[in-house]
């Protein structure tokens, strides 16, 4: 099974992942996949308290994958190596925590999921270059032109589309574009939205549950587990 949530933040939204919030995960196995939006967070600054998270969601009985968003720590990132894993490119920061790196296409339950992590911090104006903010939160152009190397290879076809932030046009019709200002990213974003034939997709960076159309989902706590072509909330 597939499932997909919202940020994580480090340790401060691990809640969902309990057994009481999460009674399911005693049926789980490492073939089945928990899927991150984003600001992953336990890649920030090396403590003690993250190693024990870490290792405490590492010992969950499934698999872990995420895309990197606006708050995590690029230079510690860089040190975890790159692999092949199930048709992309992934960094294997434990034995059962994959990060899904920017612009490859992942075969998952005999599903495409696309995925492209990074947004632009909102907050930037009181983050610390280096310390608690980095410029590659943005993608850089190669990986953007990446993306649609990969989108072209599969015939810009994916069921599943995973990023954490969405494309500009949502942001406008939902009102939102004077705090998310739209960016290069989100115009990639569109870009790839009126070409791309997809059944779902998923962004967290904005703190909540919403349908923003028939296809497209902010996620935040809340936990889906895909079903065919649709999905439920858990």
């Amino acid at each position: 099974m597939i499932f997909i949530t919202g940020d994580i933040h480090g340790e401060h939204d691990l809640k969902k992942f309990g057994k009481q919030e999460f009674p399911i995960q005693s049926e789980l196995t490492r073939n089945d996949y928990m899927i991150i939006c984003g600001d992953f967070g336990l890649i920030w600054d090396d403590s003690k308290t993250e190693k024990y998270w870490m290792q405490w969601l590492d010992s969950k009985p499934w698999t872990t994958l995420w895309i990197d968003g606006n708050h995590e720590n690029y230079n510690l990132l860089k040190n975890y190596p790159f692999e092949e894993w199930n048709g992309g490119t992934i960094q294997k920061i434990t034995p059962n925590i994959f990060h899904l790196c920017r612009g490859n296409m992942f075969e998952l339950d005999d599903k495409k999921v696309f995925a492209f992590g990074g947004a632009e911090s909102h907050d930037k104006q009181f983050r610390i270059p280096g310390k608690t903010i980095w410029e590659e939160e943005m993608p850089s152009e190669d990986e953007m032109q990446y993306g649609l190397d990969t989108l072209n290879r599969h015939g810009w076809k994916a069921d599943i589309v995973i990023t954490h932030s969405l494309p500009s046009y949502i942001l406008h019709n939902l009102n939102i574009a004077g705090l998310y200002t739209p960016n290069v990213l989100t115009d990639y974003f569109e870009r790839i939205d009126e070409k791309l034939r997809f059944d779902m997709w998923f962004s967290g960076h904005y703190h909540m549950y919403r349908q923003c159309t028939s296809k497209h989902y902010m996620i935040f706590d809340n936990i889906a587990v895909i079903k065919d072509r649709s999905f439920e909330l858990v």
